[in-house]
């Protein structure tokens, strides 16, 4: 395989690293850009980065280090957009960035419509994907109209959960069964300035989570088919998963790959579906364009897509991967001993469950390395920092 053509990523963290674990030492080029919660900037393969200043708009960042005079080389590299963030930016300065890079592959039109979350369950529709129900706001008016509609409980969700993440830090509200709460957790969300709508809420346990893994290549045709599953989150329905299981689910394969070749999707794709425990049927969440978080666990089971689409930009023949080694999980333990406590507060989990679902099948951590450590000590630190300043505030 050829790897002399340099990849540079905007943002990730994860994601980022996972995917420089795998292609650097294979002799693919790494580059990164972004703020400080991009670690692959720090890791043994990243040949070079140009973090975001303290204070520096993102967008601001990246428009004067790839569309301004000195580009510092970096023409001609692959960009992989890693966070929703970037995601726009590339979709902003698509049609300046096209002419000096390598983006991935996709149509503008739809990236931009799957980052929008009622926009995805307005595609889902029209495929005849099964979507949660949603009553579409855009201000608190259109609120005390739905108020009588709504069946609790449900979801303020936002259009686009990176703006909500940066000023909530949280996905989403979940509202039980008070119509005064929706009403303040909406004009909450107005207040700053958020687009939002009102997602009723899928019932089931977050173990009833399931993910479709996908490429479609210029032709049209998948180059891959995997899935996934859930084990916990944390918070409870409305955090990021913290144990992924590697699963073979054949309805969520099914049903993915409905809406990827129903709206015309070409590129990468990771669709998040829940099992409906009213009807047992599978409900699309959202489309992720990106590669996502878990990205290390698809890597370590053979689903390796980083290596796909890479191939596929570079004019190269495309892998064939399948016979993956489903069964290995990936563990946050921190994260999930909290969500253990969590469930044990509700009354749903023991201690002995919790242990027997940790050692029950094989597990890998999400971004530790012993050959690459300094991101992970890196990461550590920014959280035990976090953790001292929420101390020192509660004090």
């Amino acid at each position: 395989m050829n790897t002399s053509t340099p990849i540079l990523f905007l943002g990730g963290e994860m994601n980022a690293l996972a995917i420089a674990r795998h292609l650097g030492p294979l002799g693919v080029p790494i580059k990164a850009s972004g703020n400080s919660g991009c670690w692959v900037m720090n890791s043994r393969y990243c040949q070079q980065s140009f973090p975001v200043p303290e204070g520096t708009e993102t967008h601001a960042h990246w428009r004067a280090l790839l569309l301004g005079a000195d580009t510092h080389g970096l023409e001609g590299h692959i960009l992989f957009a890693l966070n929703d963030d970037s995601i726009e930016f590339v979709l902003d300065n698509y049609d300046a960035l096209k002419d000096r890079f390598i983006l991935e592959r996709f149509d503008p039109d739809l990236k931009r419509a799957v980052l929008n979350k009622q926009d995805t369950l307005d595609l889902a529709n029209q495929v005849g994907v099964p979507a949660p129900l949603y009553w579409p706001v855009s201000n608190m008016e259109d609120v005390r109209q739905a108020v009588p509609d709504v069946t609790f409980p449900v979801m303020i969700k936002p259009m686009h959960s990176h703006h909500f993440v940066e000023t909530f830090g949280k996905k989403l509200f979940i509202i039980e069964d008070s119509p005064d709460e929706l009403l303040e957790k909406a004009q909450l969300a107005f207040d700053h300035d958020l687009d939002i709508m009102i997602v009723e809420m899928i019932p089931g346990d977050d173990n009833m989570a399931t993910s479709c893994y996908t490429y479609y290549g210029e032709h049209g045709k998948p180059l891959i088919h995997f899935t996934k599953t859930i084990i916990r989150r944390l918070p409870k329905n409305m955090g990021g998963a913290v144990f992924h299981n590697t699963e073979w689910h054949e309805e969520t394969d099914r049903v993915g790959h409905q809406f990827i070749s129903g709206i015309g999707w070409r590129g990468i794709a990771e669709l998040e579906f829940k099992i409906d425990a009213r009807d047992g049927k599978l409900k699309i969440i959202e489309l992720n364009s990106r590669f996502t978080a878990p990205h290390r666990l698809l890597i370590k089971v053979g689903a390796k897509t980083d290596l796909i689409v890479y191939c596929d930009l570079t004019g190269q023949p495309i892998p064939k991967l399948e016979n993956f080694d489903y069964g290995l999980r990936c563990w946050y333990p921190i994260r999930d001993f909290r969500a253990y406590l969590e469930l044990r507060k509700k009354g749903e989990l023991t201690l002995w469950q919790w242990l027997g679902s940790v050692f029950e099948k094989r597990w890998i951590l999400p971004s530790f390395s012993w050959v690459d450590p300094v991101p992970e000590l890196i990461r550590l630190g920014q959280t035990l920092r976090n953790g001292f300043r929420r101390l020192g505030r509660l004090n």
